[in-house]
């Protein structure tokens, strides 16, 4: 692990990097934010601990401005209370009390050095994707990994890292899906000061920081065909060339992809090279839907169980017979991501010794799966029919737009899950909503809904 101590405090300071080398990790020490953002671009990291005297909303700032998502713990004397409230306030995820407890140290660098998600299987057709992930896990062949979104694409990438000879390496995931078209090549490759407007400074991408590790392209599907071709020749060369550069850079590491969509299909559309995709195909894992692997929903739900009540300091309650039924009965189109909400909405609600089936609910409330009494045919034809009747009046476009709006805000902002559930690319989207944001309308931010104008 890389983290980076930044700010004043020297003994204790120093004190918490002894305890955080003792832990494994690599420990840079700087004074000013300037500092840390050289360091940051220069070799990247996994944490930053920051004295509270420090101005931390100006990190959080600058960090968000290059688009660099390292996590900031906040540390200072115990007293500081009303500072630790302010850092919190200003985006730091923790608060750290001086002198440094070992323990709690120890505890801030594992939280951040785990998997957000365990690799939980009990369905033999999971066991098949994982003892073919054992299979090649040692070795350098770039791997694609393909599934329904929501079914543990990254976790499984995680897991064939932890399995390799390169996993005390750095493992680094992009988003292809997340980053405009313009701002992908910097993010992969790298810039050089001046390259384009904002290029302050030099800055290595993503496939530098994962030099001797693993770099995850998650939905590498919707990368823009003329950077797959530049993505293509790094894959072969094993160099790159930053933005603005004028000396190729060798890297060495292992290449995982992600995709939700049938790449042979993209291919034949002619919106996926045909020489990148046989080159990522080296070994091919598909992740099967929850649907298909019903042995593991109950495997997984007592793990998130346990995983909820402990970040909620609840207590442990077990999921009651009734309860592990209808979990079995339910279709999960979300996959293991919505298992997931589920449970933690479950440990929330549950008020007995058991979670019952009172507390398994969806996130509106309502009792999981088909209410009882009605027919679900004759309910979804009703509701068709008055959606249809409330369209007539109104052109194509005012449709388009509403639906598109709509899907956005139930998605709370996600541009990625929204087309998905709309049947569009992420490229459609992103045009879609600059013509509705030039036009005036108001669009959800990521993590929000549209702010109504009333």
């Amino acid at each position: 692990m890389r983290l980076i101590i930044v700010g004043g405090l020297k003994g204790q300071i120093i004190a918490a990097a002894r305890i955080a080398i003792a832990h494994g990790a690599s420990v840079t020490h700087t004074e000013s934010l300037d500092q840390t953002l050289a360091v940051l671009r220069a070799k990247g990291a996994d944490l930053l601990m920051i004295d509270v005297a420090q101005p931390i909303a100006k990190y959080v700032a600058a960090l968000e401005a290059e688009r660099i998502r390292t996590p900031i713990v906040a540390c200072g004397t115990s007293t500081d209370a009303r500072a630790a409230v302010a850092a919190i306030q200003a985006g730091a995820r923790e608060y750290v009390p001086l002198p440094p407890d070992p323990e709690l140290i120890a505890a801030v660098l594992e939280a951040v050095a785990a998997d957000q998600s365990s690799l939980i299987w009990r369905d033999p057709a999971m066991e098949r994707v994982v003892l073919l992930a054992a299979q090649i896990a040692r070795s350098d062949a770039p791997v694609l990994v393909t599934g329904e979104s929501g079914t543990g694409k990254e976790v499984i990438a995680r897991h064939l890292h932890q399995k390799s000879l390169r996993k005390d390496k750095p493992f680094v995931a992009v988003n292809c899906a997340a980053i405009p078209d313009n701002l992908l090549e910097s993010e992969l490759f790298g810039h050089e000061k001046g390259a384009f407007t904002g290029a302050v400074a030099r800055r290595i991408g993503k496939f530098e920081e994962a030099s001797g590790g693993t770099l995850l392209l998650d939905e590498i599907s919707e990368m823009d065909v003329r950077l797959q071709a530049k993505l293509l020749r790094a894959l072969q060369e094993r160099m790159i060339d930053r933005v603005g550069g004028t000396q190729p850079v060798r890297v060495d590491l292992r290449i995982i992809a992600t995709s939700n969509r049938n790449l042979g299909d993209a291919v034949r559309e002619g919106s996926f090279r045909e020489d990148l995709f046989y080159r990522l195909n080296v070994v091919h894992l598909r992740l099967p839907a929850l649907r298909e692997r019903p042995a593991d929903i109950l495997a997984l739900a007592d793990h998130f169980t346990k995983k909820y009540a402990e970040i909620n300091g609840l207590p442990l309650r077990p999921l009651a017979s009734d309860a592990r039924k209808l979990l079995l009965t339910n279709s999960w189109r979300g996959n293991v991501r919505e298992l997931e909400n589920t449970i933690h909405r479950a440990v929330l609600l549950a008020q007995g010794p058991e979670i019952g089936t009172e507390a398994v609910m969806t996130p509106e409330g309502e009792t999981l799966g088909p209410a009882s009494g009605r027919d679900p045919a004759a309910r979804a034809a009703q509701t068709a029919e008055a959606v249809t009747r409330s369209l007539v009046g109104h052109t194509v476009a005012d449709v388009e737009r509403e639906l598109i709006l709509d899907t956005l805000d139930h998605c709370l902002g996600n541009r990625t899950h929204a087309a998905k559930i709309l049947g569009i690319s992420i490229r459609t989207l992103r045009n879609k909503l600059s013509e509705y944001g030039a036009a005036g309308i108001a669009v959800a931010e990521p993590g929000q809904a549209r702010v109504s104008a009333a």
